[in-house]
């Protein structure tokens, strides 16, 4: 039965309420615990009972992080590791360009420093080089170092690992494996063939991160000391963690909770920088993490100098981490209007192929290889299917894939890649990159397409929105978002509730930037709220909204406090909207 009455949404969505079974959960708890009814709601939905509710609240690292010998290869990659560092052997570290891959080589690059040790940071660049390891930059790196450290790549990269002749080789990985490994010292993915994937959800840097713990284990038996102190890099693990769109369970959310208190110290000077410039005037919070200065940090990787992310995120320099934070906020915004241009091209095309289709895709000649996966995940959001976008450039074609819930689109890719069809791809099941000959391309997609509707992508409809409940305007305050937060923080695989705000009346309404709305609804009792609604303008709910006529809507959406010239105020991050 549908939620406040609503089959069919302004963004052609069914609205779908709380269950019979989760609200009496919620009452339980709320009993048995005295905790807010809107902290119950989430603890309900989340599937804790009432004697675990205390621990879910209160997350302690300690207890939720896994025994890093858990995964194969790391007692031989710490021991690698700690090995070169008791040597001072010369040191690579061969990363991702993405904001994963750049945490994670800062978190090796600011562990070495400590230690009094120096590394070199190898970042390929996107356009040139592509994704991972190359034959020619590996060469290169084994002429001059001991050891290279793969991070965030490399599971796949049997060649030019190979290529890495006369230096040890250590991947931290978190891609899907194929059915061999790379010939090197170790290879640590909680996503290898052969492992459970029950530590599946850590991001790259949360596989560094637990290297670094087994390090320490190891070198405290050797009589060496603790080293480093871990706990002060969780800034960094918090980052990847919410930016990579790793899901926010176990470990994960204690890691990016702590992580988040650990960056309002504001200690680290490339996050310090990077705050201010991207106007940060609150304390972080996984939003923050995931829209603000994610961004800044990749948009080195997608159109500018490859590096300039981890280099920032690893300074200890105020100045240099001022000059680099600027720089990638230049290019974010230089970003952001290749982005619309590309995007409005991709949706005239894959709207003309069709958006019932088990793939949507898109290819476009000289598209920026840096923003295709961007406009592959607007694709995805807009069609509620799996999204492909290709960038042309001569006889091959760069592209990136966003998945929707239940399809395993890196898989799928995968596949693909090993029939010939394409030259390159892989990845996980939400994102994937490939390489495709410009002459293959539509069989290529074809087949694709072929797999993924085998997994009922050709099926789906649009997504249900799933609400928590109903608020009035007036009961929507700073107060409510503080009690929920207490169940957080949200993000990929624990989203924050969403509630619905029934019969209300726009108030205010007005078009802000490309695409977004800025709105105000009253329910005409003295109860208001205001509103923003990101992307409104890509589908009805902009042009509705704002030329309402008067009319009346259900909204839905998550609650946020919005702080402005130093006070705060409770804020709807609008989603949906549905006539009256």
């Amino acid at each position: 039965m549908s939620f406040l009455g609503v089959e069919t949404s302004l963004t052609g969505r069914r609205w779908v309420g709380p269950g019979v079974d989760q609200a009496r959960a919620s009452e339980h708890l709320a009993q048995e615990t005295g905790l807010p009814p809107a902290v119950c709601q989430v603890l309900a939905r989340r599937g804790v009972p009432a004697h675990e509710a205390t621990g879910f609240l209160t997350p302690q690292l300690k207890d939720l992080l896994p025994d890093p010998r858990r995964m194969k290869d790391m007692e031989t990659a710490a021991a690698r590791f700690l090995q070169a560092v008791e040597r001072r052997e010369r040191i690579a570290i061969f990363a991702d360009y993405d904001v994963d891959g750049g945490s994670s080589a800062a978190l090796l690059l600011v562990y070495l420093r400590q230690m009094g040790q120096q590394a070199t940071l190898y970042i390929p660049d996107r356009i040139d080089e592509g994704y991972g390891p190359n034959d020619a930059a590996m060469a290169a790196l084994a002429r001059d170092h001991d050891l290279i450290i793969c991070v965030d790549c490399g599971t796949l990269s049997h060649g030019p690992i190979a290529a890495a002749k006369g230096a040890d080789v250590v991947v931290l990985d978190h891609h899907l494996g194929g059915e061999t490994l790379p010939d090197c010292v170790a290879v640590v993915n909680p996503n290898r063939q052969d492992e459970d994937g029950d530590l599946g959800y850590f991001c790259a840097a949360g596989v560094v991160f637990l290297m670094l713990v087994e390090v320490r284990r190891q070198a405290r038996d050797k009589g060496l000391g603790a080293g480093p102190d871990l706990m002060a890099m969780l800034d960094l693990v918090a980052l990847a963690t919410v930016a990579d769109v790793a899901p926010l369970i176990g470990a994960n959310r204690a890691l990016v909770r702590q992580g988040l208190k650990v960056m309002g110290r504001r200690q680290r000077p490339g996050l310090v920088a990077l705050a201010d410039v991207s106007r940060m005037d609150s304390a972080p919070s996984t939003y923050h993490l995931g829209f603000l200065l994610g961004p800044r940090v990749n948009a080195g990787g997608r159109i500018g100098k490859a590096d300039l992310g981890a280099r920032l995120l690893s300074t200890d320099d105020p100045h240099e981490a001022a000059a680099l934070s600027e720089r990638l906020d230049q290019l974010n915004t230089e970003r952001r209007d290749i982005e619309n241009a590309v995007r409005a091209a991709a949706l005239e095309q894959a709207e003309a192929r069709g958006f019932d289709a088990p793939l949507v895709w898109a290819a476009g000649e000289g598209w920026h290889p840096g923003v295709v996966g961007i406009v592959a995940s607007r694709l995805k959001e807009a069609t509620g299917r799996p999204a492909v976008v290709i960038g042309l450039d001569g006889e091959e074609g760069k592209g990136s894939g966003r998945s929707v819930s239940g399809i395993d689109l890196g898989a799928s890719i995968q596949k693909v890649a090993m029939e010939g069809l394409l030259l390159k791809g892989g990845g996980h099941k939400m994102a994937a990159g490939l390489t495709v000959a410009r002459s293959q391309l539509e069989p290529a997609m074809a087949r694709l397409a072929e797999l993924l509707d085998k997994q009922g992508a050709g099926d789906l409809g649009p997504a249900d929105l799933k609400l928590d409940g109903m608020l009035m305007p007036g009961a929507a305050s700073v107060e409510l978002i503080e009690q929920i937060e207490q169940a957080g923080p949200f993000g990929a695989g624990a989203p924050a509730p969403r509630y619905g705000f029934p019969d209300v009346a726009v108030r205010f309404a007005k078009r802000v930037g490309e695409s977004h709305l800025k709105v105000s609804f009253t329910d005409g009792m003295g109860g208001n709220i205001d509103a923003i609604a990101f992307g409104a303008f890509d589908t009805n709910l902009g042009p509705r909204l704002l030329e309402h006529g008067g009319a009346r809507f259900h909204v839905s959406g998550r609650l946020e406090v919005n702080t402005w010239g130093g006070r705060q105020s409770a804020q709807l991050r609008l989603e949906d909207a549905a006539e009256a």
